[in-house]
């Protein structure tokens, strides 16, 4: 989708009615699918499935949702990725809650914008099975902006559904791994591929992080060769979108330790070992941008410095031109007065009064030169 055609964050406010939004004081806690029935119906959001085992895979798009969510799936699947380009259209979500078994509070998390990410692992109960529900968030440069997109997953052993507030996402070498008969994650498990998942979306951040490198040592060029007011904005507008960098990094690290550090039947143990990794580069990525952060901050620093160099420099110039016509200024003013001199009865003082001026002119320039002024 082009950035032209993207929602923006007002608009997907929008789609969700104002008495399941959080922060109603006394709200009932949480969406049920009860309350998923009761909202206007909305127009239908794309839905793949791509279904998997160590032997074959399939890749479709869902035309009929309705008739998919009747069907069993094949014997012959072991995981099964159903990946939603949307959160507008409640008969998707209600479907899926039912057919899987999600928490309403899940559900009130997956609904609600602007989500800060998170881990919340359910235990089975009341014919729910048990389930993981990660709010993760998946930045990417669009149109010259840093943009930072809400992602829902819901995980259980053997299923994995995942939710975007828009079509379009870095996952497709997962795709393209799923469809190679040798790839190592038809042999295993849903925990892999949420591993997987969200390796790309924690990788993803390193050529984000490059771009920033480059542009701060554009900018400091810029500082240092010809500062403007442009060149400030732009210092200030990387320091905003590495600040949004950052919000959406920091939390992810507390998803992956949670993952890593409790213990739950939906996360394999061999997982974990691969998580350790993701951790490891959420670790690196947060230290790339504190150092970034601290680069932008100096550069503002250096920009403030060097226009004050420069408001020096000005004044400087300025200061020794009005030195140096102050007395031009006195010899012109005493020479120029109505009244009678004797030098104005020869005809030759027009020009001793301007070699007198370019001496003493000449003479100021070589002290200021003499004490390092100039």
């Amino acid at each position: 989708m082009t950035p032209a055609n993207r929602p923006s964050p007002e608009s997907r406010n929008l789609q969700i009615p104002t008495r399941f939004r959080k922060g109603r004081p006394g709200a009932r806690p949480g969406v049920d699918v009860a309350d998923l029935a009761r909202m206007p119906a909305a127009a239908r959001v794309p839905v793949t499935v791509i279904d998997y085992s160590p032997e074959k895979s399939e890749v479709r798009t869902v035309d009929d949702f309705d008739a998919f969510i009747e069907q069993r799936r094949p014997d012959w699947v072991k995981v099964r990725w159903i990946n939603v380009d949307g959160i507008s259209d409640p008969a998707v979500i209600r479907a899926l809650a039912i057919k899987y078994g999600l928490h309403p509070l899940a559900i009130e998390d997956l609904m609600t914008p602007n989500q800060r990410p998170k881990l919340e692992p359910y235990a089975a109960e009341e014919g729910r099975g048990a389930h993981l529900f990660l709010v993760v968030r998946m930045v990417e440069r669009q149109g010259g902006h840093l943009t930072s997109e809400q992602i829902s997953i819901f995980e259980n052993l053997s299923t994995i559904v995942t939710f975007q507030e828009e079509p379009g996402d870095i996952w497709d070498p997962i795709r393209e791994r799923i469809q190679k008969p040798d790839s190592r994650m038809r042999e295993l498990d849903a925990s892999y591929l949420l591993y997987a998942l969200l390796d790309a979306i924690v990788d993803y951040c390193f050529p984000v992080l490059e771009y920033y490198g480059d542009r701060l040592q554009e900018l400091e060029d810029l500082v240092l060769d010809r500062p403007d007011r442009g060149t400030l904005q732009e210092i200030h507008q990387v320091k905003r979108e590495l600040l949004l960098l950052r919000r959406a990094v920091w939390p992810m690290r507390e998803v992956v330790n949670g993952l890593l550090r409790e213990p739950h039947e939906c996360v394999r143990e061999m997982t974990r070992m691969y998580l350790r990794d993701v951790y490891d580069h959420t670790i690196q990525i947060m230290d790339i941008i504190e150092t970034y952060r601290e680069l932008a901050s100096s550069l503002t620093e250096t920009y403030m410095s060097a226009m004050s160099n420069r408001l020096s420099e000005v004044m400087k110039v300025l200061t020794i031109i009005g030195t140096i016509f102050i007395p031009l200024t006195f010899l012109a003013g005493v020479y120029g007065m109505n009244m009678p001199i004797p030098e104005n009865q020869w005809s030759g003082s027009y020009l001793v009064f301007w070699a007198v001026c370019l001496v003493v002119a000449g003479m100021m320039l070589y002290w200021f030169r003499k004490r390092g002024w100039i």
